[in-house]
């Protein structure tokens, strides 16, 4: 392989030092988290994970001596337990190999090709994430519009992680603001020529991630905080051609853009290939995956039978009309029907209860348990006796039921009414 005759011939102490620590540091993160970078990767990790999940359980019992022993891994949180015992694994294996190396490498003059491959690999894995998580923005995915329940919570009762998937939730515009913005980071970095330009926006999108997964409390903290590190990593060789030309209004040199090419023209062909048909096959996969899941995930998701909001109007229990009364933990105030399957039931004493909710549109019946009582169920009929207006009845265990309801305008929802203004007068802020 030919190297780069701009690359430095001899590097200092700690720039060896450095190199050998990342080395080993990115490399173990990326195996415990693969991320989708090479295809069918999340396959083989979930073949060899299981030992590393033993293996941090008896950290935690025998070396680290955790109070609660580890039970819970990598799941929708990527902040477990589990998660930092693995990352202070990786920490103290780095530097126990670059101890080590240290010492038995004493005399190199330089990593230049090894730093180049550490790059090429750190580019792509940060740049396959950031176009995984563009696309889950742009067809709005991850942050859907606030469902009904949402809309109904009060302010305070939202925890910070619900108030952020809230606020970004609302706009299309800012999701697809913040998606192409992750985009084109990870577009730009898997190409030499834009790498820096991919690594200064990757600094800017995932140090705004993390920001936000610190001051919200979302348990993504370990993995934006890595990206952000690793952008931190792709700039360092730039250092100080970008320090003169941000900060000391000095002339900056050209970058050092030479590729380390393989003797073998085959070998050269071969990696061409390779790099291109991994990035179609990471642009291709996150858009089929990404439309396929609209249907079952997002702002698209089908809506269920009778979706809305329904205000009881009355609540008569074995022939007894039940007053609305505030204290009331068994009476009705409102049913939401927000998602296939499932309903949930505010009580006049505002407590929520969550059911199964299983309806036929050509019987027109209704069943619903609680998922903690699945033995005890309830059985309905329903009619629609005119537009907006619900009518349920049937038997509550012992009870018989008949309840009357009529759908709230969900357009009476500030936040739905409001929409955006060009001119505004005075501001807005309710």
């Amino acid at each position: 392989m030919t190297t780069n005759a701009d690359e430095p011939l001899y590097w200092s102490a700690p720039r060896k030092i450095a190199v050998r620590f990342f080395l080993v540091f990115f490399l173990l993160y990326m195996f415990f988290n693969p991320n989708g970078v090479l295809p069918y990767s999340d396959i083989l990790y979930e073949l060899y994970i299981p030992a590393f999940h033993n293996l941090a359980v008896w950290l935690g019992n025998h070396i680290l001596h955790l109070k609660n022993p580890i039970t819970v891994f990598t799941n929708g949180s990527g902040d477990t337990t589990y998660d930092y015992v693995m990352l202070l694994l990786m920490f103290v294996t780095a530097l126990v190999s670059t101890l080590i190396w240290t010492i038995a490498d004493r005399r190199v003059r330089n990593y230049n090709r090894l730093f180049y491959w550490l790059t090429v690999v750190v580019r792509y894995y940060v740049a396959v994430t950031m176009v995984t998580y563009g696309f889950v923005k742009i067809i709005k995915l991850q942050f859907p519009y606030p469902d009904l329940n949402r809309l109904l919570e009060p302010i305070g009762d939202t925890s910070p992680m619900g108030l952020a998937w809230t606020y970004m939730g609302y706009s299309t515009g800012f999701n697809l603001f913040t998606g192409l913005g992750e985009l084109a980071c990870g577009l730009l970095l898997f190409f030499r020529r834009t790498a820096t330009l991919g690594a200064l926006l990757g600094l800017v999108v995932a140090g705004n991630i993390m920001a936000i997964n610190y001051s919200f409390d979302v348990p993504v903290k370990l993995l934006s905080t890595m990206l952000t590190v690793m952008s931190m990593f792709l700039l360092f060789k730039d250092a100080v051609r970008l320090t003169n030309f941000f900060l000391l209004n000095k002339p900056a040199a050209p970058a050092n853009l030479g590729p380390h090419k393989f003797k073998k023209r085959w070998a050269n062909i071969t990696a061409a290939v390779v790099k291109y048909a991994l990035i179609f096959f990471v642009l291709a996969g996150n858009i089929e995956n990404d439309v396929n899941a609209m249907s079952n995930y997002g702002t698209r998701m089908p809506k269920p039978p009778l979706y809305g909001i329904y205000q009881v109007q009355s609540f008569v229990r074995n022939r007894d009309t039940i007053p609305p009364l505030t204290t009331d933990s068994t009476r009705w105030n409102k049913l939401i029907l927000a998602y296939t399957g499932g309903a949930r039931v505010k009580m006049m004493n505002d407590s929520i209860k969550r059911y199964d909710w299983k309806i036929d549109t050509i019987k027109r019946t209704i069943v619903m348990f609680n998922y903690a009582d699945t033995a005890n169920k309830a059985y309905y009929t329903y009619t629609l006796p005119k537009k907006g207006e619900l009518l349920m009845k049937g038997k509550d265990k012992a009870d018989s039921v008949y309840i009357r309801m009529t759908q709230f305008d969900l357009k009476k929802f500030r936040l739905n009414s409001r929409g955006f203004n060009w001119i505004n007068e005075y501001p807005y802020n309710r």
